[in-house]
């Protein structure tokens, strides 16, 4: 998903936040990873706005994979990652091993992944939202990308996922086929839903999305505490999970007063929903979309600059 470069000079300071005197450097760049869906690109519109209006701050934006945006921890390039999705290897890595980037606390956002059915598909056939009956209808799912078995359809193959494990581990007959974007998955949905096309796909929440089909999960085998430990060996659900930032340790010791603007960042799933259909569903821009919010909620941007 593109997303446009934000480069502002400096702006007026408001008496909201810390005056930049009181900063060595002032605001100096704030290099601001951008994941490719719009959930994300949600967090990080608010807070790059928030970052340029408020406390004076030159943001660039750099649109990039989850991996690869955790590289530019090291060398500078990237200072914050504002929608982590567990990733205990990327951890271990930079942040145990490398020291190069920390938690920088809760979004406040809860996370979910799983398996749905456009809601005419669970109606008709209630017995699929068991993964046991799964075998039973898989050649209702079967695609000419399939390869003769039942269709799983994933997002983008950079995404969070246990799917082909799950697959290969529960002994189901389907593979996983990727979507390529999460913009193809929710059209592939939205036309599931209208024409009453079979389709089980990988999704999450936070989404707008699920406001306007209501999804209807597939139940997994339940989820336990290091049942997931081994990817090749996944049986199981996805956990649920608290969703954080993370920044370069070089960033959270800066005195840059964007890094107390991302540490103290915290909202609702509801809220980061609202951003997001204002730039998939409302065509607004990412800076557009985060101004609407901000002026109507200012309340909680002042609870993040203090």
């Amino acid at each position: 998903m593109a997303i446009a470069l934000l480069a502002s000079g400096c702006a007026s300071w408001e008496k909201v936040g810390k005056d930049p005197s009181s900063v060595p450097g002032g605001c100096p760049e704030f290099n601001l990873a951008v994941n490719n869906w719009v959930g994300y690109e949600a967090n990080a519109a608010v807070i790059a706005y928030v970052a340029e209006t408020k406390l004076g701050c030159t943001v660039t934006k750099k649109n990039l994979d989850e991996q690869v945006a955790w590289q530019g921890f090291a060398d500078g390039k990237i200072d914050a990652v504002v929608e982590n999705w567990g990733h205990d290897d990327l951890i271990a890595k930079y942040i145990t091993k490398q020291r190069v980037a920390q938690l920088a606390g809760p979004t406040g956002n809860q996370g979910k992944i799983g398996w749905y059915l456009p809601p005419w598909l669970a109606k008709a056939h209630p017995d699929l939202t068991k993964w046991q009956n799964l075998n039973k209808h898989d050649d209702m799912f079967r695609t000419s990308e399939s390869d003769g078995k039942g269709q799983l359809l994933d997002g983008d193959p950079g995404f969070v996922t246990n799917d082909a494990a799950l697959v290969s581990n529960l002994h189901l007959n389907f593979k996983v086929v990727y979507a390529g974007s999460e913009a193809a998955l929710i059209t592939t949905l939205k036309q599931a839903e209208r024409n009453h096309d079979p389709v089980i796909a990988y999704f999450f929440e936070p989404h707008w999305f699920t406001t306007e089909v209501p999804l209807v999960p597939v139940e997994l085998p339940k989820y336990t505490t290091g049942c997931d430990a081994d990817p090749a060996k996944v049986a199981c659900a996805y956990p649920n999970y608290k969703l954080n930032k993370v920044v370069s340790n070089k960033f959270a010791e800066s005195g840059s007063p964007a890094y107390d603007l991302v540490k103290k960042f915290h909202w609702t799933n509801k809220d980061q929903n609202q951003v997001a259909q204002y730039i998939a569903v409302d065509k607004m821009t990412p800076e557009a979309a985060a101004k609407k919010w901000v002026d109507a909620h200012p309340a909680k941007v002042k609870a993040w600059l203090k």
